[in-house]
């Protein structure tokens, strides 16, 4: 039976900490329908690994993988949401395989619907899930139905029992009419969700489904879009929130409506799936932009029940995972959003030949796009120099990754995309050059340039760009238009921002121009100096200090590094406890004629604080009671601190 919850039982028992504590080696594999000896095997050396790397196709070769891999670690491997019931397969391959490696006390573990499976590959007992009682399907129904701004009415609670019933104790069905529901507030819509055909019992699969149907008729039309949107990743796909929006603004789902912008419209519509659990599984999470990739970044990331896949599958046709070439053939006459894994350049061509209606292609590597380009929204791959000209093209394209990229510069005629919304350049580590004209793209929301190492400096008048959200790095240089006056006007800035090179901004006032302790969406800073100022004349370390005052934030930040500053004092704006209010986490490295750091023993909200490489500390609480007015006992110092690493202070009397 589906959304009874037996891959959330399974998730508590692997996140468990004395599971964690007993393995050695943990791995999940989400199986769904596809049921591959050769690709489980694959997945399986590659969660050992814990990275992506090339194999081979043969069971043999990849036996002696799993061997090598696994050894004699005691491992659990969890196999989700089995539905293939060939017991060859599971006999004669799988079996022999699996049991073959791992220490004494290594487990499998199965989820299923199926009961012939559990028969095939249960060694003992399975445990079979019993739906909700009626009082825990009641808590379950009223937490969501009655928690956003529906009152707990008689009327209403009475015609909500009668709904709990027809859910039949299935936590999914439950958690969706209480989403559902925690959107109606007159007693007429109550009645007229109940009347509706819910609660029907046609066992299989998808005896939820009619609950989950229902749901998504209730949506709006740009939720049902985006929602749709969402069958383009494969089954158990880990999404990223900022991409997942990004490619739903890039596809025209997302309508401006009066003040709200389409940042805020998505992420009220993303907020609103997940609270009525059409996404699931939300966190916050440290990702690399792409495999073996250095650079790593914190998102918030999401799942899909696999019911819920199946729904988004089954209200679209226009969206298409394909995961190897055998299944290029399925792709639907009407398919407008494509994602692949693995394809040849003859059959890419074949499939997109006459397209014209092609909005959302991701791939891997892709060299020949000429006859997809023209109708494109969104483009995802890697590329060759050749695949960039030819994407140039594209006058309609709202969303470009090229991420992981080696290419040296972008071309000017980048600078034509006049609808381009979003730009991925994470991890291009040869890139050292933006084009000269990219002011020119207003309508840029969202640039990524984490990792880009060699970058030497920003656009010319990069100013220009007033409708930026994101953006993760501006590299200061001297030139005209390139200097750090430029982010003057970016407004709307969030989330996080690097500034590099602030060994070129010559002035406090011309570091003040950035206007920083404006921009008060943005949570993290990183401030870092390319060269260390060694034993030279007090007043270029004045003019550091300076400079440091001058780019003081909004209290708002919540994370602060600061690397490369060759000051002796910290900044006055640093001596304030209230401008940390909400800062989390401060990191200090290569500091070396540093004496103090910023007042933040007494911070309530303080978590992490790392120093680095700073000669010349000496303490923590410099000045204690003079910069805090009074007496303070060593319990009131630091008070939630979680994390502290204390590297190469040589000079700190502890």
């Amino acid at each position: 039976m589906g959304g009874l919850g037996k891959t959330t039982l399974a998730k508590m028992v692997y996140n468990d900490q004395q599971i964690q504590e007993h393995f050695q080696l943990k791995m999940w594999h989400s199986v769904s329908d596809n049921f591959n000896v050769v690709a489980l095997l694959k997945s399986i050396i590659e969660l050992a690994r814990n990275k992506r790397c090339d194999m081979p196709d043969t069971i043999e070769l990849l036996r002696k993988q799993l061997e090598e891999v696994i050894g004699q670690n005691r491992f659990m491997l969890m196999l989700d949401d089995v539905w293939n019931e060939n017991e060859r397969m599971w006999e004669d391959d799988l079996k022999p395989l699996l049991c073959s490696v791992g220490g004494p006390g290594s487990i499998i573990v199965v989820t299923t619907r199926s009961h012939k499976v559990a028969s095939i590959m249960q060694t003992l007992r399975p445990l079979k899930l019993e739906c909700l009682s009626e009082q825990d399907s009641w808590q379950l129904f009223a937490h969501k139905a009655f928690s956003n701004g529906v009152e707990e009415q008689a009327e209403l609670a009475r015609i909500g029992r009668r709904i709990v019933n027809k859910c039949g104790g299935l936590p999914l069905a439950l958690k969706t009419m209480g989403g559902l529901l925690s959107s109606k507030e007159k007693v007429q819509e109550w009645k007229a969700i109940e009347e509706s055909n819910i609660g029907d019992n046609d066992g299989g699969k998808y005896e939820v489904m009619p609950i989950l149907k229902l749901s998504y008729k209730h949506l709006s039309s740009e939720m049902k879009q985006c929602f749709a949107f969402c069958a383009v990743f494969r089954k158990d796909y880990e999404m990223e929130k900022d991409r997942l929006i990004q490619l739903w603004m890039a596809n025209c789902f997302i309508p401006e409506e009066g003040t709200m912008d389409l940042v805020q419209k998505g992420e009220f519509i993303f907020d609103e799936l997940v609270w009525r659990s059409f996404l699931q599984d939300k966190k916050v999470v440290v990702k690399s932009a792409i495999h073996h990739g250095d650079t790593q970044y914190k998102t918030v990331v999401c799942k899909m029940h696999d019911l819920m896949h199946d729904l988004a599958k089954d209200v679209t046709e226009e969206c298409a995972s394909i995961e190897g070439s055998s299944q290029q053939k399925a792709l639907l006459k009407g398919v407008c959003h494509m994602k692949m894994s693995k394809a040849e350049l003859e059959r890419i061509s074949g499939l997109c030949k006459g397209r014209t209606y092609l909005r959302t292609l991701s791939h891997k590597d892709i060299k020949e796009l000429q006859q997809v380009l023209a109708s494109l929204r969104a483009l995802h791959c890697p590329p060759s120099p050749t695949v960039i000209c030819k994407a140039i093209n594209a006058k309609h394209l709202r969303y470009l990754d090229l991420s992981g990229s080696d290419i040296v510069r972008l071309p000017d005629s980048i600078c034509v995309l006049y609808n381009l919304q979003t730009l991925r350049l994470i991890d291009c580590k040869e890139l050292q050059q933006l084009p000269e004209d990219m002011s020119r793209l207003r309508k840029l929301i969202h640039l990524y340039l984490f990792g880009c190492d060699r970058l030497k400096s920003m656009s010319p008048n990069f100013g220009l760009l007033n409708n930026l959200h994101i953006l993760t790095t501006f590299v200061v240089d001297t030139g005209d238009g390139l200097g750090i006056e430029q982010l003057k006007d970016l407004q709307c800035l969030s989330n996080s921002l690097e500034l590099l090179n602030l060994s070129k901004i010559k002035s406090g006032e011309n570091a003040r121009e950035a206007n920083l302790n404006q921009k008060k969406n943005l949570s993290e800073l990183f401030f870092s100096w390319d060269q260390e100022i060694d034993d030279g004349p007090r007043d270029i370390a004045c003019n550091v200090e300076e400079v440091l005052q001058c780019l003081e934030p909004h209290s708002n930040i919540q994370k602060l590094e600061i690397c490369g500053y060759g000051g002796l004092e910290i900044s006055q704006w640093m001596r304030k406890p209230q401008m940390f209010d909400c800062l989390r986490e401060l990191k200090m490295s290569d500091c070396p004629k540093c004496k103090s750091i910023p007042v933040i023993w007494l911070s309530v909200s303080l978590e992490i604080l790392v120093l680095k490489m700073m000669d010349n500390l000496t303490t923590l609480c410099n000045n204690l009671d003079e910069e805090c007015g009074g007496c303070i006992t060593p319990l009131q110092i630091f008070p939630r601190l979680k994390k502290m690493r204390l590297i190469e202070l040589p000079s700190l009397e502890i």
